[in-house]
Formats: structure tokens, sequence, C-alpha cells
């Protein structure tokens, strides 16, 4: 029997993330489906015009044009169309300390992300973080 792919969502502006996270999912051993959507305006005319055929897991930068992901986020979690869609941030580490980033982490889990990954500098470990993610998220939505 052959298992149905996973919708994955991207919500990316950087070319070079895009590849690199497009690359990792190739290489996991999960079948999976990529939309990718380049700023936080078109990932929200994405959203309403797919409400029928939502991804699974929204993988959501925090820093894109347009409209953040921190909005988009909001918005997503305040629509009784959207609110119980998946969403991992992710993001690039914060310049300014520690401490503020884990309060914008705490803030992001509060509105309702699922999870929060830090885009790191090496492949190997991006590719193994979104494997980790994906797995988590079907094996969560298998048990409710």
């Amino acid at each position: 029997m052959k298992s149905v792919p996973i919708n994955i969502l991207l919500a990316e502006d950087d070319p070079d993330d895009r590849f690199f996270f497009t690359k990792a999912l190739n290489e996991i051993p999960i079948a999976t489906q990529l939309t990718i959507v380049r700023d936080g305006e078109e990932l929200m005319e994405y959203l309403f015009a797919n409400l029928n055929n939502l991804p699974t897991i929204l993988f959501l930068d925090l820093s894109m044009p347009r409209k953040t992901g921190f909005e988009c986020l909001t918005e997503i979690k305040e629509d009784p169309k959207l609110k119980d869609l998946t969403v991992v941030m992710i993001s690039t580490s914060f310049q300014r300390d520690l401490q503020y980033e884990k309060n914008m982490i705490k803030m992001l889990y509060d509105i309702g992300a699922e999870d929060y990954i830090r885009k790191p500098n090496d492949f190997i470990l991006l590719k193994n973080i979104i494997h980790n993610t994906i797995t988590n998220t079907i094996e969560k939505k298998c048990e409710g």
C-alpha cells in the first residue's frame, strides 16, 4: 500500500533557505508534497484559497516581507477555519540576546505555534530537525 504524501507548506522569503529546506525534505524517508510561498500576504492568500485542502504542517518563517510570520501566526490562530493548522515557526537566531529569544518563543507558543526551530547552519542538522518535526506532528495527529 502506497502512503499518501504529507502536505507541507513552507512560507520563506530567503531563496537559500527555500533551497536547503527543499533539499532536506527530499532526502528524508517520508513521502511529502511541498508547496512554497514567499511572503506573508502570499501565505494568507494561499490558505484562504485552499481551505478544503490545508497543509498537514506549515513551516512559517518569522521574518518575511509584506506580512511577518508573527502576524500570519496571529491571523491563522484567530481564524476559526485555520486555527487547527499545525504551525512550526522557523527563524534564524535573534541577534539581541538569549532572553529576548526565550520571550519571543514563549509568545509564539502562547499564540498557538506547535514548535519553534532555529535555522541551523548545518545541513545534516536541518534535515534531522525537519524529519523529527514531521514525524512528531504525524504521531500527534494520529493520537488526537
